[in-house]
């Protein structure tokens, strides 16, 4: 995944959004102000599980996991709130680069949060780590990794939820 061309390449990046709409894969919903609410509730409840947790470093893979599917629902939260759903991880990254990127002249005269640079190779970084925690039989997590992990995710949630309320 080309996460700079698709901020900067508006053109690639509709046509890589058209691809998943002609597969179903993401589709237009009517409001849903429940199922935000009980995205972000899951994201929430993946958090706790994980500071219940992740002072057991033997289990540093589900630690990643943990936080992969906090995100991942703060992710379904944003996009819900603009009437979409997805069924694929990387249209769910389009989805949200489209709707939430703004410009910097923009971020002035609307003063609002927007999903970043940073945020989608967040998202993306995660979710590669996440697969190698669930399924490689050698992959073992450093705390430093996964500190840096919880940071971000704990940033993203809330930037979710300020986004949303």
């Amino acid at each position: 995944m080309n996460i700079d061309r698709l901020f900067s390449d508006k053109e690639y990046l509709n046509k890589e959004l058209d691809f998943f709409m002609i597969k179903k894969q993401i589709k237009k919903i009517d409001s849903n102000p429940e199922l935000v609410g009980s995205h972000l509730k899951k994201a929430r409840h993946n958090l706790e599980f994980y500071k219940l947790n992740k002072e057991h470093h033997k289990f540093n893979d589900w630690l990643i996991v943990t936080l992969y599917y906090s995100l991942y629902h703060s992710a379904l939260a944003l996009i819900t709130n603009r009437n979409y759903s997805s069924k694929n991880h990387y249209a769910t990254i389009l989805i949200l680069i489209k709707e939430y990127s703004i410009t910097k002249s923009e971020a002035k005269l609307l003063n609002e949060l927007s999903i970043s640079k940073e945020d989608a190779e967040l998202y993306t970084n995660l979710k590669d780590d996440r697969h190698d925690a669930s399924y490689a039989t050698n992959i073992k997590f450093n705390q430093e990794t996964i500190k840096e992990y919880e940071d971000q995710v704990l940033d993203f949630v809330n930037k979710t939820e300020e986004i949303i309320s």
